[in-house]
């Protein structure tokens, strides 16, 4: 791989599996690989994003950011403060796809933007990469296919390696190959993305590559071909977390339950530079939608604060899809808070939440005071003189966030949280509380029920968790509902030993 930057903002550094890493290494110019090592995040105040972000909300600029693209890891996340809106990448509905047919009947849908009409749905010999024992090859990397014959032959290459897609594809070409199946491997599971490939191509799951696998493995004379199906609507499940998506826990804040939100981040259709269009993924892609979402938002309800806007966005997202089961990750199971946060973003529900969880400038100060940031540090995010002895600072799982995430286990079997609400829907409302507690935890709310006189009340309240067994981690829901509202918040519970 070479990496050529002109200006240069961070380091760079590739996260490969072990499969990848032995690939790598039979590579020509491989020098050496080092032990992965995730350290502390980036403290806030060396976070320019971070503190660039306070300034902004201070002024009452909504802010998001994106996850990051290196998913399924734990704790990879960006943009981790919670003054921040941190956006998750999930599929939609959609399928630009490419059917493979095999020889023997099996077929398997894959995606691909290139949909060409001169392309026969015939059948062409098929060959992996792979079954020259050379991992390289088997990733498709540039120049690996020395030797080995793979002229008007469609070619199943293994996705990752370090090794762009689009850059597979264009090396099956240049090798003599009239197509790819571009097959993931294990981490990426189902996740599968719609790409401006160079050559006829289709990208499929693990389960249907290994099928796939075994077939030519099995046959003297293994064949496929192509059907090009276009656009399908209404494709299941979605949403859905892609593989890629940065995943929590923080480790700048574990207290603070991350990422946010998600919203529609794979083969997304946009406007482009040098051309009329493109379709790109990433969480670079969801959080547009993300932002343009608050800025509707914050055009209907002009004197919310930014922590009202993402409140209103969080505790209305939605935790199931289309299908009405819960929203699935690229392994097809159900998706964890640390993968989905408080959900997939409705926007409709965002610009009537009936309740949101409100926030100040100065009560971030107080939660990093109580997170142990010197006032010099603190001082420096804030921009201006802070003195965190003369702050009455708060615990992280005491901030008035959207979301609850507490420690329990070791000596620590008991917690209460405190929160406050405020009501932006009608007068005279009444909510009651609806508490689905972590595995091992008893969860009580106090008091049960909230009612509004006025709009803009606010009213405080407790949540009380207490451990009964259980280890590991651990997720359930709050939720305050009134006859027209549902304003649902996620909990997650850490057990320590």
């Amino acid at each position: 791989m070479i990496h050529m930057y002109t200006n240069v903002i961070s380091g760079f550094a590739a996260r490969l599996t072990e499969s990848e890493l032995e690939a790598m290494s039979a590579m020509p110019g491989f020098v050496r690989a080092y032990p992965d090592r995730i350290g502390p995040s980036l403290p806030f105040d060396e976070d320019t994003i971070a503190v660039g972000a306070f300034g902004a909300i201070e002024k009452g600029v909504f802010v998001s950011c994106a996850a990051g693209n290196s998913g399924p890891v734990p704790s990879t996340l960006s943009n981790e403060a919670p003054w921040i809106l941190t956006v998750a990448a999930s599929t939609m509905d959609r399928n630009i796809r490419v059917t493979v047919m095999l020889g023997n009947g099996l077929s398997f849908d894959g995606e691909s933007i290139f949909q060409p009409n001169s392309f026969p749905p015939a059948l062409y010999p098929l060959v992996y990469a792979g079954a020259n024992g050379n991992p390289a090859t088997a990733l498709c990397a540039n120049g690996s296919f020395d030797g080995f014959d793979v002229k008007g032959k469609i070619v199943l290459c293994d996705r990752g390696g370090g090794i762009a897609r689009l850059e597979k594809g264009a090396a099956v070409l240049s090798a003599g190959g009239i197509g790819m199946i571009l097959a993931n491997q294990a981490t990426d599971g189902y996740s599968t993305l719609a790409d401006a490939h160079v050559l006829p191509a289709s990208h499929v799951g693990f389960a249907a590559g290994d099928q796939i696998k075994a077939y030519i493995n099995s046959s003297s004379n293994p064949t496929s071909a192509f059907l090009f199906k276009g656009t399908i609507l209404g494709t299941s499940p979605a949403p859905a977390i892609t593989s890629f998506s940065s995943r929590g826990p923080s480790l700048a804040s574990p207290g603070i339950l991350k990422p946010d939100i998600t919203g529609p981040g794979v083969s997304v259709l946009a406007a482009y530079t040098g051309t009329t269009f493109n379709i790109i993924s990433g969480t670079s892609m969801s959080t547009p939608h993300l932002s343009g979402i608050a800025a509707l938002i914050k055009s209907a309800r002009p004197d919310w604060s930014p922590a009202a806007i993402k409140s209103a966005i969080m505790t209305t997202a939605s935790v199931v899809d289309h299908s009405g089961k819960p929203i699935v990750n690229e392994q097809l199971l159900p998706a964890d808070l640390f993968a989905i946060g408080a959900g997939h973003v409705n926007p409709v529900k965002a610009s009537n939440p009936g309740l949101v969880y409100d926030l100040s400038a100065d009560d971030y100060i107080a939660y990093l005071c109580g997170l142990g940031y010197a006032s010099k540090q603190v001082s420096v995010i804030a921009r201006r003189t802070i003195d965190c002895s003369a702050v009455s600072s708060i615990p992280e799982k005491d901030l008035n966030y959207p979301s609850i995430s507490v420690t329990l286990g070791g000596n620590t079997t008991y917690a209460m949280v405190e929160r406050r609400v405020k009501n932006v829907g009608n007068a005279g409302s009444t909510y009651w509380a609806e508490v689905g507690a972590p595995y091992g935890t008893y969860a009580r709310v106090h008091p049960p029920v909230l009612r509004f006189n006025y709009v803009n009340q606010e009213k405080r309240f407790f949540v009380v968790f207490k451990m009964v067994g259980g280890g590991g981690g651990s997720q359930g829901y709050l939720k305050w509902v009134s006859v027209n509202h549902e304003v649902r918040s996620p909990i997650s519970i850490t057990y320590k030993h």
